[in-house]
């Protein structure tokens, strides 16, 4: 009798002992997913913040490189000397590292990014002011060839290889050396090419010819856009424009993608439904 009394305290005991361990494990589980999703929470915050940022930064940067390159002028990338190119390329960079490099503030970078901007132009505005200073930053002219003999010297100065100076008599059209009477490397690297006098092309002052002057083609029409300033720069009015269309079938302005009128009166229409199929690479079209 006492041993079953005793047996039945032990199984109480060891019952109450696993509920109190459940109960304690699935509070532990809850504290602990509570925890994760708090974490969870967190990390979410900071990437959107994050995000923010970078975003701020881009546009900030992206609007001073856009005034950087209006300031700047209409220069294409061949005619960029090798002082712009590498000012283009740190100014570049340095707006990259303002925009994601978060671990540090991004006022630094951003003064940083005025500073060599601010240079640039100094730079470009001292270079039009002082020929001396120009031709210390960016250099001058070389001739390599004269009166159709290569200058070694001048070659070695620029570092420049027979096989470069080759390939750039190729590129202006001249596969042979007795057809050149000067050949100049420019400050952008680029190759100025004379050839010699028998060698050059007939022009309408050698025939003792008097070509009319072609003059430019004023834009009336760009993308199925009317422009009106180049139809009042043609002289024409948009009732003579509304015939000329009428007459080759077209009902609105929207339907050209093109049309232009030259001093001589001709009218150029390109319009967007001509029926033409766009050629394939290697084959006839079909």
């Amino acid at each position: 009798m006492i041993s079953n009394i005793m047996e039945i305290n032990i199984n109480k005991d060891y019952r109450n002992k696993m509920t109190e361990k459940a109960r304690l494990g699935n509070h532990g589980i809850g504290y602990t997913m509570s925890v994760n999703n708090g974490h969870s929470r967190l990390a979410g915050v900071k990437q959107m913040n994050e995000a923010l940022v970078v975003a701020v930064r881009g546009i900030i940067g992206f609007f001073t490189l856009l005034i950087f390159a209006r300031a700047l002028g209409k220069q294409q990338i061949s005619q960029l000397t090798f002082f712009d190119y590498v000012l283009g390329i740190t100014i570049g960079s340095t707006a990259s590292t303002l925009t994601t490099d978060l671990d540090s503030s991004g006022w630094p970078h951003w003064v940083g990014l005025l500073t060599w901007v601010a240079a640039g132009l100094a730079t470009q505005w001292v270079t039009l002011k002082s020929l001396k200073i120009s031709k210390f930053i960016n250099g001058e002219p070389v001739v390599v060839i004269m009166n159709g003999k290569i200058l070694e010297d001048s070659m070695r100065t620029l570092r420049y290889r027979a096989a470069d100076l080759l390939e750039q008599l190729r590129e202006k059209g001249v596969f042979d050396l007795n057809q050149v009477a000067f050949a100049i490397v420019e400050t952008d690297g680029q190759l100025s090419v004379l050839k010699k006098a028998e060698y050059q092309s007939v022009t309408p002052l050698d025939l003792k010819l008097t070509p009319q002057s072609a003059g430019l083609a004023n834009e009336i029409i760009l993308d199925g856009i009317l422009l009106e300033e180049g139809l009042r720069q043609a002289q024409r009015d948009r009732a003579w424009l509304d015939q000329e269309l009428q007459r080759r079938g077209i009902r609105d302005v929207s339907e050209v993608f093109l049309a232009s009128l030259d001093p001589s009166g001709n009218l150029y229409l390109d319009t967007y439904r001509d029926h033409l199929t766009t050629p394939r690479s290697g084959g006839n079209t079909r």
